[in-house]
């Protein structure tokens, strides 16, 4: 059994937070995994989760459910102070990682035994805190967190409390730990000059070659632990037989924003096919003889939300096994008419009454693209003759599932006229779709683009908040927005919003002051007066009159009259607005 004490995993933390060079934290981990003695395929996985500062895999779903407030009464159990002394400290430092591993040199009483901690340890107690619920849980969540702590030395306790809290603060992105298992299992470390922190020219083709098949496999996958099995197991060549499994969702294929049609044209090429672009969430559906499973885009299983959805599938879809990428769009039950997403929004989240709330909130399921079916993998087809077998398996029933409507074009004229169709029946905007084009699972490789005709509204994660004053004491009301800046791997600020948030419950979806509370509450990893830092997980699509420049925020922008439109719980903070994204819609807009 590969058992590392904890210590060396603390040691590789401490190594990657100083650095913020993405191929610098590659080579770590990667060395850091050849170090590893041999591992089963558990094993393997637990360290896996573990480098990124997770004990759940994504398709797990489950959160650990510790707040900063049962950390504090963890330390103060097991370092023998009172609460009130590691509050003080925690002000000075403002990061309870820091306030642990300072603690431990003065503990005022010794544990009866203390044991080098394991990796395995660590691992074991972090899961039961997700499974410690009811009555007597947050005695037994102390408990947990207190007894690592009191083995502990200074590293390893500032992070098993990052562990604890679901905030490593180390900077590992999925790609950087893709790269990694890439340089240990199939030997393109060897590629690398730590000196200049690059990968020679003479071995960049190759190098690039073997990185895109490891992400093309783990597309399919979504499964580091899978991933790095096959490449140590079978290599470069087991990498290229991936294929897809039903039942698991794949990242679906995404589109670039174009401004006009020309530039989309560019892109996709003529003839194209035009499709009308919903407003609703993605949902991508698996069917395995008679189980069928929904996902949303951020792979969170949402079956049991969607009874309807379930039933309409099963009697409007001829196929024992297939993978269906679609849209569901909420309606009007009396006009017909289909309606924004936070109309239906409340639904994904939903775990009681939800026979009730399909029939208040209904949805239409717009298919638009098929990728498996019946044992044949159609990734590699033609998105014009993957229509062609959609439409010959998909019965369309009206207000249950259709097909989404579509036009092949050759001239702007059509697609204009068809643009405008789509907006007056109440959609976003267009897609437009090349015929000949392959589905690519997570890219935006042109294969496709979107339309709209205002400037895009952006996703953004929430990093902070302020409670509120008066009657909104209770609450948290201006919220620190947030973009994800892939060359340091991290969220920055760039602005506030406090409006188009309701008081009350107005069962139309429009996000709440208590909602977002709740929703945030379990994730405040630093409280300093009214202000608090919560870890990066909500995400909230954000309306704006213009994109400024400012000095203010760390990502040098600020959102002129920001308005939050919905919570997206279909999408994680990886799918969050990113800085390129947010320069390129500020140079448009200058252009406009």
């Amino acid at each position: 059994m590969g058992i590392m004490k904890y210590k060396q995993l603390a040691e590789l933390y401490s190594s990657l937070e100083k650095t913020s060079k993405r191929l610098e934290k590659t080579h770590l981990m990667a060395e850091f995994l050849r170090a590893l003695p041999e591992l089963n395929k558990q094993e393997l996985e637990m360290y896996l989760l573990m480098i990124r500062g997770k004990v759940f895999s994504e398709l797990e779903n489950k959160e650990l459910g510790v707040s900063d407030k049962i950390v504090i009464k963890a330390l103060s159990k097991c370092m023998g102070m009172k609460s009130d002394e590691i509050n003080d400290e925690w002000k000075k430092l403002g990061d309870l990682g820091l306030v642990a591993g300072h603690l431990v040199n003065f503990r005022k009483q010794a544990t009866l035994f203390t044991h080098d901690l394991t990796v395995d340890k660590v691992f074991k107690n972090l899961r039961k805190l997700a499974d410690t619920q009811g009555k007597g849980s947050i005695e037994q969540k102390i408990q947990l967190i207190s007894e690592l702590l009191s083995s502990a030395d200074p590293v390893s306790a500032r992070y098993i409390t990052r562990n604890v809290l679901q905030d490593l603060r180390v900077g590992v992105a999925n790609s950087a730990m893709r790269d990694a298992i890439a340089w240990t299992f199939l030997s393109t470390n060897e590629q690398y000059d730590s000196e200049s922190n690059s990968i020679s020219p003479e071995n960049r083709e190759n190098y690039n070659n073997i990185i895109n098949i490891t992400q093309a496999a783990y597309d399919k996958l979504n499964d580091f632990s899978e991933l790095a099995e096959i490449s140590r197991k079978q290599g470069l060549a087991g990498l290229k037989k991936v294929k897809i499994r039903l039942g698991f969702p794949i990242k679906v294929m995404l589109g670039p924003k174009v401004k006009d049609f020309d530039e989309g044209f560019k892109t996709v090429g003529l003839p194209c096919q035009i499709e009308y672009k919903y407003d609703g969430f993605r949902m991508q559906i698996h069917k395995v003889k008679d189980k069928i499973r929904l996902f949303t885009r951020r792979l969170d299983e949402v079956t049991d939300q969607f009874p309807d959805v379930v039933n309409c599938i099963k009697d409007l879809v001829d196929a024992d096994e297939f993978i269906l990428d679609s849209e569901a769009v909420g309606y009007d039950k009396e006009s017909g008419k289909y309606l924004p997403f936070q109309s239906i929004s409340q639904r994904i989240k939903r775990k009681y009454d939800i026979e009730r709330v399909a029939k208040d909130y209904p949805v239409e399921l717009n298919v638009f693209d098929i990728i498996f079916i019946d044992g044949n993998d159609l990734l590699n087809e033609p998105f014009s003759h993957r229509r062609e077998i959609l439409e010959k398996v998909a019965h369309e029933t009206k207000h249950k599932l259709k097909l989404a409507r579509s036009l092949k074009i050759d001239n702007k004229e059509l697609a204009q006229q068809f643009f405008d169709e789509s907006l007056a029946a109440g959609n976003e905007g267009v897609m437009l779709k090349k015929l000949d084009a392959p589905y690519k699972p997570g890219s935006r490789v042109g294969h496709m683009v979107k339309m709209k005709p205002v400037m895009e509204t952006l996703d953004l994660v929430i990093t902070g908040a302020e409670w509120g004053n008066g009657k909104r004491s209770g609450w948290l009301t201006s919220f620190i927005l947030s973009c994800y800046d892939a060359d340091t791997d991290s969220f920055i600020a760039m602005g506030k919003v406090g409006t188009g948030i309701k008081e009350l419950d107005n069962n139309v979806g429009n996000a709440t002051f208590t909602q977002l509370t709740d929703l945030l509450k379990p994730y405040i990893i630093e409280e300093n007066g009214k202000e608090i830092i919560v870890s990066p997980k909500i995400v909230v699509e954000i309306e704006f009159e213009e994109i400024q420049k400012s000095s203010s925020y760390e990502s040098g922008f600020a959102l002129r009259f920001p308005r939050l439109k919905v919570i997206r719980y279909d999408r994680s903070p990886n799918d969050c607005s990113t800085l390129e994204q947010i320069e390129e819609f500020f140079r448009g807009q200058n252009k406009r």
